[in-house]
């Protein structure tokens, strides 16, 4: 069954896509560039799933801590500019505030045990630089208070020339920890950009022990990083591989028993625990300054000795399904009203977890006239689906899936369209569909509100020649449209 349309609602609708893809340019247009990537920065370990509630750093580590150059005395000594204390790891961007929290478990270490140390930058969208500066944290530093200004030695450990050029992504900046730092440090990488009045600030949280005493030659085959949450019934088992493949001797299991255990520090612990009770060559958690390793509730490092021939873990997940989980639709009316071809078909859903909703309505032919997806809490929540279509027998479906993404529930319904269909009838809007455009294809412009046809062999492969960039047989707007489309 075709589609069809209403003038007045196809413009503003039109007229809202442009501002909601201007608005997605200037965001992208403005992200940041680029954060440390080894020894890795806290916010890649967000984006990687070490570190748990991070906020916008999980999905975008390279846009964190850009704000004014100047740390930490400002430029010209103008004491005001540079990053604000306590918003130095987030840049003062409430994306990602939540890089700001700073307390003694907090965050991942990363083990340092050569004070020689090489840093390594990650760009993606790379600035002239002036310089890299690396600062670290004083001696005898408060690590349960936020970081600020005073949190440093005032002058940089390390400070490497940019030349005002281009940086290189995976470029060495090759570096000597001062010997008076042992533990736990943060070491602030300030990337200072030349063509732009900021810089970009990214903590690094380590664990110096590079004079550590580790008895018994221990050496780090892999991590525990706590991501999920778990529910009773699931299982977490630390895989152990030899060189020669997997080693059931120092493989561990865990079940989780209840909800608190689920929660993900808490089985990351109960699993290091259990590794450790288990095993004299094998250990799990942090290692302090003298060399002793502990669990801890959050993310575990696993060590072993040669003897065990251990070369490295996996953790793996065995997740039940959660029968618990309820999704239906409700307060679906057998019947729409379809005005000129469109209606809002509003409706309820109840759910009794947090979930991923989509809404999808399929015509009599199973086209998809209409879609609509929404993260939703628990209990009842209401939903519209603009729809495009014709009189006649509907489909609705919902599809619910838990955040955890471990369940997923459907419910199908039927409904009945009625009322008039638009007057000219098209197969899509343009560009939507564009790779399947063939002679006597009909697609609807929505910045003329006109149809047009795609015009008979050979001309019809010209309907397909279409680019943001290159739009010359764009129907009804391209400078050459009429080779290629007849207007209906």
């Amino acid at each position: 069954m075709k589609n069809s349309f209403n003038k007045g609602s196809i413009l503003a609708g039109c007229a809202s896509s442009l501002v909601l893809l201007s608005t997605m340019v200037a965001s992208q247009g403005a992200a940041a560039h680029g954060f440390v990537e080894v020894p890795p920065s806290r916010a890649l370990l967000c984006r990687q799933g070490v570190n748990q509630n991070c906020g916008g750093a999980s999905n975008e580590p390279q846009s964190t801590g850009e704000t004014h150059k100047g740390f930490p005395n400002g430029v010209g000594g103008a004491p005001l500019q540079g990053p604000i204390d306590g918003k130095i790891a987030s840049g003062n961007n409430p994306l990602f505030s939540a890089l700001d929290a700073q307390s003694a478990s907090r965050w991942h270490l990363t083990e340092i045990t050569d004070r020689n140390i090489a840093f390594q930058w990650q760009y993606s969208a790379p600035h002239p630089a002036t310089k890299h500066e690396y600062f670290i944290t004083r001696d005898g530093w408060n690590p349960n208070e936020a970081l600020k200004r005073a949190s440093f030695d005032s002058t940089p450990f390390c400070t490497v020339d940019g030349g005002h050029q281009l940086p290189v992504g995976g470029a060495k900046h090759e570096c000597i920890i001062p010997d008076s730092k042992s533990g736990h440090h943060v070491i602030l990488g300030v990337w200072t950009v030349g063509d732009t009045d900021n810089a970009f600030y990214n903590p690094v949280d380590v664990n110096i022990l590079a004079e550590a005493a580790l008895p018994g030659g221990w050496s780090p085959v892999g991590r525990i990083a706590p991501a999920t949450q778990l529910l009773a019934g699931d299982k977490v088992k630390a895989r152990a591989f030899s060189a020669t493949g997997e080693s059931a001797e120092y493989s561990v299991e865990i079940s989780i028993d209840n909800a608190e255990e689920g929660k993900p520090e808490n089985w990351s612990f109960k699993l290091a625990e259990a590794i450790n009770n288990a095993h004299t060559l094998i250990r799990a958690g942090v290692r302090d300054e003298e060399g002793n390793i502990s669990p801890i509730n959050g993310a575990n490092s696993l060590y072993a000795q040669d003897d065990s021939g251990v070369k490295r873990y996996e953790v793996q997940l065995d997740m039940v399904e959660d029968t618990g989980a309820r999704m239906e639709i409700s307060s679906l009316q057998p019947e729409y009203v379809l005005d000129n071809g469109r209606v809002s078909m509003a409706f309820t859903a109840q759910t009794n977890r947090r979930m991923n909703l989509e809404a999808t309505l399929f015509d009599e032919k199973n086209k998809q006239v209409g879609i609509v997806s929404q993260t939703v809490g628990e209990g009842s929540t209401s939903l519209n689906l603009a729809v495009r279509s014709a009189p006649g027998a509907h489909t609705l479906t919902l599809v619910g899936t838990t955040e955890d993404g471990r369940t997923t529930r459907q419910d199908t319904q039927a409904v009945t369209l009625t009322g008039e269909g638009a007057g000219i009838e098209y197969d899509f809007v343009f560009p939507e569909g564009l790779s399947e455009y063939t002679a006597g294809t009909k697609v609807l412009q929505p910045k003329t509100d006109e149809v047009f046809e795609c015009k008979p062999f050979p001309a019809s492969g010209y309907c397909k020649q279409y680019s943001p960039t290159a739009n010359g047989f764009e129907p009804g707007v391209g400078a050459s449209w009429q080779s290629a489309w007849d207007k209906l």
